[in-house]
């Protein structure tokens, strides 16, 4: 029988995904049958077109890489999400109204709060993608300075100096560098330069432990994984999703 209320994630290679295995716990704890819950793997974002005409579907997750590039196929954004720049839950109302939303900031906010401490004033991210985005957003919302470290800005993994980690209490790795399969992969980065007064949050949670955390855990660094994150986030697109 084909569910009535269709849910899912799109993305690219997304098959190592939590979000399908949580959100059907979701459904049967909760014991909403008339759910589903698919993984849509994109090879190109314009195929979500073909997704828009399932009468069906009530909204999805968006991943990597497809956070900004959804954006031009939305009706409206949520204020958030305009600020951000970035989607991570699109819900599609009744009226097939398609709104762009970010729990992406509202998941990361909530890691950042419990282990944050005072020392902690100023940032590195690690990345430029959407995921930095909405962790920026959360930055400048708590004025934590930070400068970005990506491949093609002028502050990048060949130039990063250890001095600049030693000023830089609070790191976050948002690329997808160790993610599954490739759990070995590890940026660039002066380890040497960590210290426990350091808190290292890798938006990454599978595996549970990315080489950069295992590195970063050497030099005695706080490290913290994109577990709880997730968690959260994820629970903020459910409310999204059933609020009229």
């Amino acid at each position: 029988m084909e569910k009535s209320k269709k849910l899912g994630l799109i993305g690219r290679n997304i098959s190592y995904s939590f979000s399908k295995s949580y959100f059907e716990e979701k459904f049967r704890n909760l014991m909403v049958n008339e759910y589903s819950y698919d993984i849509f793997d994109l090879q190109d974002i314009t195929q979500v077109a073909h997704l828009f005409q399932d009468q069906h579907i009530k909204g999805f997750n968006v991943t990597i890489p497809y956070k900004e590039q959804i954006i031009p196929f939305l009706d409206e954004l949520s204020e958030e999400a305009q600020q951000i720049g970035a989607v991570n839950t699109v819900k599609i109302s009744a009226d097939g109204k398609k709104t762009g939303h970010n729990t992406d900031a509202f998941g990361f906010e909530q890691t950042l709060l419990i282990h944050k401490k005072p020392q902690h004033t100023h940032a590195l991210i690690l990345g430029d993608g959407g995921a930095a985005k909405a962790v920026k957003y959360v930055l400048n919302k708590h004025n934590i300075a930070f400068k970005t470290v990506a491949r093609k800005s002028e502050l990048n993994f060949e130039n990063l100096s250890a001095e600049l980690v030693t000023q830089h209490g609070l790191i976050i790795q948002t690329t997808p560098v160790g993610t599954f399969p490739n759990v070995e992969d590890c940026l660039q980065f002066p380890f040497e330069a960590l210290t426990e007064q350091h808190l290292i949050i890798d938006l990454i949670y599978n595996p549970n432990y990315t080489q950069f955390i295992k590195n970063a855990a050497e030099y005695g660094a706080k490290t913290i994984n994109g577990y709880y994150m997730l968690e959260q986030q994820a629970e903020k697109a459910w409310k999204i999703w059933n609020c009229d």
